[in-house]
């Protein structure tokens, strides 16, 4: 990143016609500059580290972390500006050089998760309550309707997460595979309204979401929310993926009409064929808006070491004075929480869970 927010003039959307939005952008783009990219200097390096030191001399708890007792002097008017990037400009930001490789894994969760203070308030990712997440191969199948595709290390369809940023921290990449994939979903949106208009506007209708089991007394297992929903002249997006596919059958939830099939499949294709790749390195950060962003990676192959299991620590990040979305909009996309789930930041995720 260069300190200059690129961004074209946004224009009022509305259904079945292409949005113009800064966050409209092609892969082909994107890949001929490195705009997107902020690589760390050593003085934000080490502001991140004194801070992470202030934390860990008063005995301040990860989950407790605010802006507040988080200062970043120097950084934080670049994450200042990788914000507007965020909710103004493209959507997304890779920032890289945090040395993992030279602290401990207590004090790269501790940078991480400060960092995102700056950006939104952090939610819960799971019924567990983790402010701090974990994104690694635990064995599970995920074809299996209860499984999260984090959990394992199969191909995962585009999609979302449940909050308005997501940012994810590699600590360790795969033996093979892994690749992240991005894909602006605004983008798609305007393809669909370009070749089929029809199935556009009808993801612009309530869809029902799986909870994936997660729910507390007495709530259904679903949610309902549009796909592409559009308030204040902006256009929210949200990944028709799994969380969709694996609703069907749940009770309450009516079969996919053959408009809906039709138009999700093609949402996906276009997802794949839009998408741009991005190769994570140790200590590379990615910052997504999930409003405006797809998401998925490749499948992908461990070390047989058990220390060098791919894993990325994940932030969910929740912002209401972020882009305007409906009423509504953000009840289902504001972290997990089921009876009695006490928030923690744990620096590792066990096979249990």
């Amino acid at each position: 990143m260069d300190g200059q927010l690129r961004q074209s003039n946004r224009e009022p959307a509305s259904p079945g016609v292409p949005a113009v939005d800064p966050a409209a952008w092609y892969a082909d783009d994107m890949l001929k500059t490195d705009e997107w990219l902020h690589t760390l200097s050593q003085a934000e390096i080490g502001d991140l580290l004194n801070a992470v030191a202030g934390a860990e001399a008063q005995g301040i708890p990860i989950k407790d972390f605010t802006r507040d007792n988080f200062p970043l002097p120097v950084f934080g008017p670049v994450l200042g500006e990788i914000y507007q990037e965020l909710t103004e400009g493209r959507g997304f930001v890779l920032i890289r050089g945090l040395p993992v490789g030279d602290i401990t894994r207590a004090q790269a969760g501790a940078a991480f998760y400060g960092m995102g203070t700056w950006l939104g308030r952090a939610v819960s990712q799971n019924p567990m309550g983790h402010v701090l997440g974990h994104v690694k191969d635990m064995g599970k199948d995920y074809d299996d309707p209860m499984a999260r595709g984090y959990q394992t290390a199969a191909q995962m369809a585009f999609h979302s997460d449940q909050c308005d940023y997501v940012g994810l921290l590699c600590l360790q990449p795969s033996r093979s595979g892994g690749e992240s994939l991005i894909v602006s979903s605004t983008t798609c949106y305007n393809e669909m309204c370009k070749r089929r208009p029809d199935l556009a506007k009808a993801l612009c209708k309530d869809f029902y979401f799986t909870k994936h089991g997660e729910v507390k007394t007495g709530e259904d297992p679903w949610y309902r929310m549009p796909v592409v929903a559009i308030h204040e002249g902006h256009v929210s997006i949200r990944g028709a993926g799994a969380h969709v596919r694996k609703a069907q059958g749940l009770p309450g939830v009516p079969p996919f009409t053959e408009a809906d099939k039709e138009a999700l499949k093609l949402f996906q294709e276009l997802a794949t064929e839009l998408a741009m790749p991005m190769e994570f390195q140790q200590g590379d950060i990615q910052l997504l808006h999930n409003h405006v962003m797809l998401h998925t990676r490749t499948a992908f192959e461990d070390f047989p070491e058990p220390d060098r299991k791919r894993h990325l620590m994940r932030l969910w990040l929740t912002d209401p004075a972020g882009r305007p979305t409906p009423p509504g909009f953000r009840d289902n996309i504001s972290g997990i929480e089921v009876d009695g789930t006490v928030l923690t930041a744990p620096l590792d995720m066990t096979e249990a869970e």
